[in-house]
């Protein structure tokens, strides 16, 4: 896969002077705290509104001597950010100092390949550093990955200039790293290096100053570091040198049993293996050599090294964005599970606060889950008996019974799930799909070329240069929305359910005719048919329309009074339900016999089958139209819905959460005093289940099966912009 194209930005250099006054202005934040100053610090009084996000704590991702370093969602755009965590009450006068230079350095610094730095507060006595996340991990445990894989070349060259290109950066800003090797070296799933940790990090006055202090690693040191002459910005690219060797050959450039043989065996030179030039060019070999010169004034520059023809193809501009202030919110955050014979809500153990869930499906077989660091993780959900077809994503048929990450995407952002009867669908935030499981009606969309059962994620590369926005699975079909706003279905056609005028089955995506002005921005597949959501709110539905699931059937007035019911048993090409467009529609929630909606009043539309009371009108009569939802969720803002076979479970912006339609085999969550001795206890008006408020950021039915996000929030502070040093902790909320 060839790696994509990234920016270099040529940050302005700052004068020391400014450094100095920078300096200044952050080190007083640390005299405010050893003056004995405590308690949250008072925000700035504000001239005008100010945007404010949303952050909500997610797990601690390490913890050192003097802190610890905790993930957090901003809640507004799903974006991760890291709060490190320092205790100044345990640091010594020179940790202080370290503390305080990482601070200066990184606020220095903007730049693509840089770790970002958004801003730094005080708690008490609690110095927090609020950073940029890379979620794919470092460069050493890539290696190690690795095992005896080489990269390939061009994975090689877009790594170096990546990191030529921050060392660049910090060099402009006559900056030393002086800790440069692959601990240090992050990534994000998209392969995007972020060079990181600043502490060791000095200023200097210019490109020909020299630094004495002995600090690094001894791995990466150069020469001139061992053998303790001054040294300068030559010896970062030493480091460069030694990171990219380690890169052809996935060992360490220099090894010994101790420092002693180490520093002589980097000042001699003599490393611990050759690059194979059978398989990396010679070109590359060469550059990475002339890091390595034990002559410091014969290394290349960075800029030398962007030069070079090999590297400077990956060359062009880039644009940085300020951050606001923000609020920031503990909540606790659990997922349960009901139904298929468990009647009270299943807590799951392994999602959750350390493996925060982000998006749910439920599927007729089995779950999965999308957590905040956009991975994707899958399981069973029946009873047991049934035979599997890969659509757990494992690489095998078993049936696993608790939540199991899918490792086949390790590397991939997945931004979204879906699940069919016997297959899944998911999505990166790249835009690139994959599908797993059954094969039979074509549901995975590579025209059954890996036969009936797909055990592990194929991409499907038909939307290689057609990025898909979302995705929706039905029992047996599929459909995508595209980030151009196209349309494409695909898996069995009975009914019309494709809107491909119709009833074919496809094996591969076919774009959907459908006018350009409708400005589709949703799909919803139920089991039989599929939903279009126009952004004026209107709704295009095909399929099967039994019960008048779509919406699609008419009551019009004859020339003499009588009302004549127009029934529309199916279609083939996507029609506009003409009821809906008395309400602007913003959610479609298809089930197996009836569906829901919501309208941008936030009030709950429901149509089809009134056998088991599921459409929530206090009755089991046979409903004709559209139904507008009063009764328990009166003059309530409905925020999320989902509709499993003959029931339906709601969410409102209160917290409270509904449940109502047909109550066997668990699927309204009953408590055991709630459940009647039959296994088919029905209900016709929204009944309160859950019992306290939780918050739903997701949820989603299935069959008999329901899985939901909850949260509860603990407490929430407002953290407003410093007028010197970036943020201060307002009063709690």
């Amino acid at each position: 896969e060839k790696p994509p194209t990234w920016s270099v930005g040529a940050p302005r250099a700052m004068s020391l002077g400014e450094y100095e006054r920078h300096c200044d202005s952050i080190n007083s934040d640390f005299d405010n705290e050893s003056s004995g100053r405590s308690g949250p610090r008072p925000g700035p009084v504000l001239g005008g509104e100010q945007e404010e996000l949303h952050y909500a704590p997610i797990r601690v991702l390490g913890r050192g001597a003097f802190g610890e370093a905790t993930l957090y969602r901003r809640t507004e755009d799903d974006s991760l950010v890291v709060w490190k965590e320092v205790d100044l009450t345990r640091l010594s006068e020179k940790e202080r100092r370290d503390a305080l230079n990482e601070i200066v350095i990184l606020a220095l610094l903007q730049h693509d390949n840089i770790i970002a730095y958004y801003n730094h507060f005080m708690d008490n006595t609690t110095l927090l550093i609020e950073l940029e996340y890379c979620n794919g991990g470092n460069l050493y445990d890539k290696i190690l990955r690795q095992k005896d894989k080489l990269f390939e070349e061009e994975m090689v060259v877009w790594y170096l200039f990546q990191i030529a290109s921050a060392v660049s950066c910090i060099h402009r800003e006559g900056i030393l790293h002086r800790d440069i090797k692959t601990l240090n070296i992050f990534l994000t799933k998209a392969n995007l290096i972020k060079l990181g940790d600043y502490g060791l990090a000095k200023k200097l006055n210019s490109e020909y100053s020299m630094a004495e202090t002995l600090v690094g690693t001894p791995y990466y040191m150069s020469p001139e570091l061992c053998q303790g002459v001054k040294y300068n910005f030559k010896s970062d690219i030493w480091a460069v040198g030694c990171v990219a060797f380690e890169l052809l050959t996935l060992k360490r450039t220099f090894d010994a049993t101790n420092p002693l043989n180490l520093c002589l065996k980097i000042v001699q030179g003599n490393r611990a293996m050759e690059v194979d030039s059978s398989v990396y060019s010679l070109d590359l070999i060469h550059m990475v050599h002339s890091c390595l010169d034990q002559d410091p004034e014969k290394r290349p520059t960075a800029d030398e090294l962007l030069e070079t023809p090999l590297i400077s193809k990956h060359r062009r501009t880039s644009t940085m964005n300020e951050a606001p202030i923000a609020v920031v919110t503990s909540r606790t955050s659990e997922v349960y599970v009901w139904g298929g014979g468990k009647s009270s809500p299943q807590k799951l153990d392994a999602i959750k606060s350390g493996c925060s869930a982000r998006q749910v499906c439920a599927g007729n077989t089995h779950f999965a889950v999308v957590t905040v660091e956009k991975e994707l993780y899958t399981w069973v959900n029946m009873q047991g008996g049934t035979k599997l077809h890969g659509q757990l994503g494992h690489g095998d048929k078993a049936s696993y019974r608790q939540p199991k990450h899918v490792e086949k995407l390790q590397g991939k952002a997945i931004r979204q799930v879906s699940c069919g009867d016997d297959f899944t669908v998911c999505i990166t935030d790249e835009g690139q799909a994959f599908a797993f499981g059954s094969d039979y009606y074509g549901c995975i969309g590579v025209s059954k070329a890996f036969g009936s059962e797909v055990l592990e994620p194929r991409q499907l590369t038909v939307f290689l240069s057609n990025p898909v926005e979302q995705v929706s699975c039905g029992d047996n079909h599929v459909a995508v929305l595209t980030r151009n706003r196209e349309v494409y279905t695909w898996g069995c056609g009975e009914y019309g359910r494709l809107g491909l005028d119709s009833e074919e089955d496809h094996s591969l995506p076919q774009k959907v005719e459908i006018q350009k002005t409708s400005n589709i921005v949703s799909v919803q597949c139920g089991s039989d048919g599929t939903f279009l959501l126009t952004q004026a709110g209107k709704v295009l539905a095909c399929g099967l329309n039994e019960f008048n699931k779509l919406g699609l059937n008419q009551c019009t007035s004859g020339i003499i009074n009588h009302d004549a019911y127009q029934e529309i048993p199916y279609t083939t090409c996507f029609t506009l339900a003409k009821k809906l467009s008395f309400y602007k529609v913003r959610t479609i929630a298809p089930g197996k016999t009836h569906t829901a909606a919501i309208d941008e009043r936030g009030r709950l539309l429901t149509f089809g089958s009134n056998k088991c009371g599921q459409l929530g009108v206090g009755d089991y009569k046979k409903r004709l139209g559209i139904n507008l939802l009063g009764g328990p969720l009166g003059g309530k803002q409905v925020i999320r819905v989902s509709c499993g076979d003959e029931f339906t479970i709601a969410a409102t912006d209160d917290n409270h959460i509904f449940a109502w339609g047909n109550g066997g085999n668990g699927r309204l969550a009953m408590t055991p005093t709630e459940r009647a001795h039959s296994s088919d206890i029905c209900t016709s008006w929204p009944r309160p289940i859950f019992g306290s408020l939780h918050y739903v950021p997701d949820l989603s039915c299935r069959g008999w099966h329901t899985i939901i996000i909850v949260e509860k929030v603990i407490n929430s502070k407002t953290i407003l912009r410093s007028s010197s040093s970036g943020l201060s902790i307002g009063t709690g909320k």
